[in-house]
């Protein structure tokens, strides 16, 4: 199956047009990620938030609340882009911090072995997992936080659910391009 890519984007001509890359080479803007999109695999991590008892059980966990495109709102994990020059690690504890807020006080995993990997195609069918935007290939780690979580960035706030609530088919269908399987695997490796 083909997919059409994108065009290489324009040089900027002028100082002032110049992409924001150039100021941070570990960003990208939005023809060169677009380009970029449209010739190769984009590597993401996304977490699972969660709370603990005394004893490492799982009592709480946390999903986004965001408005997606189409004007509704609907639950989402944390997750973002790796950048260039930037550790799973880095990318994992800055994207926990953007969207959970600077007290969360996220416990990042010790070894980096992903809960689950998953990889999104811009069209269903290859595989259970799909982003309309790009292929993409996301590393999935389930995230205890044990401060206050304040969300910033696009997300409205974090609703805190029980497990069985989190596994339910109500949250299920309410998580876009099959996350609600990211959610299930995710849980199953804490004991869910």
């Amino acid at each position: 199956m083909a997919i059409d890519t994108a065009d290489l984007p324009e040089e900027p001509t002028e100082p002032e047009r110049a992409p924001r890359s150039m100021e941070n080479p570990g960003w990208l803007n939005e023809a060169e990620l677009a380009f970029v999109r449209g010739r190769m695999p984009m590597l993401y991590v996304e977490a699972l938030p969660v709370r603990l008892d005394g004893y490492g059980n799982v009592t709480e966990v946390g999903l986004l609340l965001r408005s997606t495109p189409e004007g509704r709102l609907g639950h989402a994990l944390v997750s973002g882009r790796v950048r260039y020059g930037e550790t799973i690690r880095e990318a994992l504890f800055r994207h926990l911090e953007n969207d959970l807020g600077p007290m969360a006080f996220p416990q990042i995993p010790l070894a980096l072995v992903p809960a689950q990997i998953a990889e999104y195609f811009p069209m269903p069918g290859i595989s259970r997992y799909v982003d309309e935007r790009q292929h993409a290939v996301s590393l999935v780690y389930v995230v205890p936080v044990t401060g206050s979580c304040e969300p910033r960035q696009d997300a409205l706030e974090i609703a805190w659910l029980s497990p069985a609530e989190a596994l339910s088919d109500a949250t299920f269908a309410d998580l876009p391009g099959g996350r609600g399987n990211l959610v299930r695997q995710a849980l199953a490796t804490v004991g869910w």
